[in-house]
């Protein structure tokens, strides 16, 4: 499997109060931190190689995750520095550390799907990307995503868009190339980047069909505690 950003640098000023001591990724959920269920479902779908780009708090997600050897990983670390880049900079700058083909998943998402297939048709693939997208409908979020016939046609967040039924699932593969003419050292949006290669064709769509999960709103916190109950039994 391919190297795995973990985009895990946010404030999460949405969250308020649940954030002030901790970073998002930390917030203990069922008795566990966030990070712990994420990690061992990647490591359950074959990741072992992990880049988490960080910003607030770093510490003490490095303190916690340490060098990833409690779930048989490899964990690095990519951090900001003094000013925050954005989720679009965050991963310009961990390139070095991400190789020529990566993944990249935000660090509040649970994403329970088949990752292997997605990667498959990504490396299979001509473009310089490919997003995981689901069906939404606007009901978990607003839809971002025109997908048709297989092929993504654009994507755009905050659009309102009526073609736009479909949604970011999250996952998101780049070859390094996606990012070869951008300034370094520059905060922007990660969405700023897949628009534009969506708009140049260069941005590829896979469906997936099982929701996903989220921890960046309070509902979504109850939504993914509701989910692991049942996931138990």
């Amino acid at each position: 499997m391919l190297p795995l950003a973990i985009l895990a640098g946010g404030h999460a000023t949405r969250l308020g109060s649940l954030t002030k001591e901790f970073p998002k990724c930390l917030i203990e959920i069922d008795r566990k931190p966030f990070v712990d269920w994420q990690l061992n479902l990647l490591v359950q779908k074959g990741y072992s190689d992990f880049i988490f780009c960080i910003s607030y708090k770093s510490k003490m997600i490095q303190d916690h995750l340490g060098d990833g050897s409690r779930w048989g990983a490899r964990i690095r670390y990519s951090l900001d520095g003094e000013t925050q880049l954005g989720t679009g900079g965050a991963i310009q700058k961990a390139l070095p550390l991400l190789g020529k083909s990566f993944g990249v998943i935000y660090g509040d998402s649970y994403l329970p799907t088949d990752y292997s297939a997605i990667e498959k048709a990504f490396l299979n693939s001509r473009g310089e990307a490919m997003m995981a997208v689901y069906h939404n409908r606007n009901e978990l979020d607003a839809s971002n995503v025109e997908y048709t016939n297989g092929s993504l046609i654009n994507y755009q967040k905050g659009t309102n868009d009526p073609k736009m039924h479909h949604i970011d699932y999250g996952l998101t593969y780049f070859h390094e190339e996606a990012f070869t003419n951008l300034k370094p050292h520059v905060t922007f949006d990660l969405s700023e980047l897949c628009h534009r290669l969506s708009t140049e064709k260069k941005l590829a769509g896979f469906e997936v069909f099982q929701r996903f999960y989220e921890i960046g709103s309070v509902s979504g916190i109850k939504e993914f505690s509701k989910y692991l109950r049942k996931a138990a039994g």
